[in-house]
């Protein structure tokens, strides 16, 4: 399990669930999942692409998820964000198909695009993945504030003079990111997992974001951890582990909620509600209002 072939795949998932659990928590809180299944589902037709005329599919992956993202931005201005976002991954998913059909590559690339090939991270995959990641987590803390502001009060937000169209095509241009170095290493089925289970369980134990974030990361990493090894034990697809642990996180999430509302205990607002009601009396202050 731990055999000198098997450090990179430990690394790059382990990478990976950090990313993911950051930029995960910001995905939960903003109701962007179908944009996190959209891009990894767009950014597989740009792979099919690149495999089809021979380029790195990492290039593939990069272009197709930051035109994802490009366009439901820009569709989200003038449509309802979901129709965007709708339209987007059935124009890539129409592209990926077109791609398809014209490659005689389908069974071994293919695959790998969707699942992944984590047991088989070389080190010429893992490097592009460490800089990717760190430029997205270097991006999450440059517009942490207003990407927290935005993600609960927008009115707020945008009383304030934050551009809510900027915001979210900063943090779609993130997730792209996120695909970008994901997909290779956990497919793009086994990403959208890790942006949705682990954060959605995470905030079902605490309202603090930094400790709802940090505690994000650590159920994606344990996720990616016992998928790892239940896939080498058992010889079982890595996917299924990696979508059951992520599921079963949240189920424990809600099952903690209902306990603690059985209980009687009341849930308290923490620092998104302190956040939100401080800026929100500034906000009125501001324009003369009560």
């Amino acid at each position: 399990m731990f055999a000198s072939f098997m450090i990179n795949a430990w690394e790059a998932a382990s990478i990976v669930a950090i990313v993911a659990g950051v930029v995960g928590f910001f995905t939960v809180l903003r109701g962007a999942a179908l944009a996190a299944h959209a891009l990894p589902n767009g950014a597989f037709a740009g792979a099919a692409g690149a495999v089809l005329i021979g380029a790195n599919t990492v290039v593939g992956l990069g272009v197709f998820s930051l035109a994802g993202a490009g366009m439901i931005a820009g569709l989200g201005r003038r449509a309802r964000s979901d129709l965007a976002t709708a339209l987007t991954i059935v124009l890539m998913l129409a592209a990926g198909d077109l791609f398809l059909s014209r490659t005689s590559e389908y069974a071994p690339e293919i695959f790998a695009l969707l699942f992944g090939e984590v047991l088989g991270v070389s080190t010429s995959k893992l490097w592009p993945t460490m800089a990717i990641a760190g430029v997205c987590i270097l991006a999450v803390v440059a517009v942490y504030r207003p990407l927290m502001l935005s993600s609960v009060a927008p009115d707020v937000a945008e009383a304030r003079g934050l551009n809510p169209h900027l915001i979210d095509l900063a943090f779609l241009v993130v997730v792209a990111l996120v695909t970008t170095m994901a997909v290779p290493v956990v497919g793009s089925l086994l990403i959208f997992s890790l942006l949705i289970g682990p954060p959605a369980a995470a905030r079902s134990f605490t309202s603090r974001p930094l400790v709802a974030m940090a505690l994000s990361v650590l159920i994606a990493l344990i996720t990616v951890w016992v998928a790892i090894a239940s896939s080498y034990e058992t010889n079982l697809p890595i996917g299924f582990f990696v979508g059951a642990m992520s599921a079963f996180a949240y189920t424990v999430g809600r099952g903690w909620i209902a306990l603690r509302h059985r209980r009687g205990a009341t849930p308290h607002a923490g620092w998104l509600g302190s956040h939100v009601t401080e800026h929100g009396a500034r906000s009125r202050r501001a324009q003369g209002l009560p």
